[in-house]
């Protein structure tokens, strides 16, 4: 495998997708607000279908929010998701439609002519709400900062609990830290290029 195809620097490479792991125990330093905006801030520019942009974010910094969160966690997900110095709650939002005017200036009348129906906007959502939540994964490692996402929760529990209005599909919780001891698990196998790409 060589990297000198890649312009991004080995470094930056290896913060990002080789060294970067899912984290499952973090410090107890804090993750801040600016740090948090400055992900977002990055990993806004990533593209979506019809720049729909349907990724919402929950930030759970209290005390309160972290119990109502973690009654909905699988039980192995319960006591790093209790721990973890910020968890955020990943939803797609099936009305993102009503912000297509103002962002897809240019094909305003999308809105109306492919997005009229729920069903069509949840499976948009849904896809384009996951690329979203990927590049906000990588936003976090490019920060400095582990990330664990998770997929373990009762999806409809934090769906009322969190959002309650039928418009939101929970995506994935993400912890968010400094890495802690034995945070790693051992790395998983990843598929060969000849195994996932072909040529026509």
């Amino acid at each position: 495998m060589t990297t000198d195809a890649l312009v991004l620097d080995t470094a930056a490479q290896d913060l990002l997708f080789r060294e970067a792991r899912t984290a499952n125990t973090f410090t107890d330093e804090p993750v801040t607000e600016e740090q948090v905006q400055a992900i977002y801030d990055l990993v806004k520019y990533g593209p979506t279908a019809f720049n729909q942009q349907p990724l919402r974010v929950v930030l759970v910094r209290s005390a309160e929010a972290r119990e109502r969160l973690v009654q909905h966690m699988a039980d192995g997900n319960k006591a790093k998701t209790s721990t973890a110095p910020l968890v955020a709650i990943l939803a797609a939002d099936n009305e993102f439609h009503e912000e297509l005017p103002t962002q897809l200036p240019h094909f305003p009348q999308a809105k109306d002519m492919f997005f009229s129906e729920r069903s069509v906007r949840e499976q948009s959502a849904t896809l384009n709400g996951a690329l979203q939540a990927a590049y906000f994964i990588i936003g976090v490692r490019a920060a400095g900062l582990a990330a664990g996402p998770m997929t373990g929760y009762d999806a409809a529990g934090l769906n009322k609990e969190f959002f309650g209005d039928g418009e939101h599909s929970v995506l994935a919780v993400v912890n968010i830290g400094k890495p802690g001891d034995d945070a790693w698990f051992p790395r998983s196998p990843r598929l060969a290029y000849d195994e996932v790409v072909t040529t026509v």
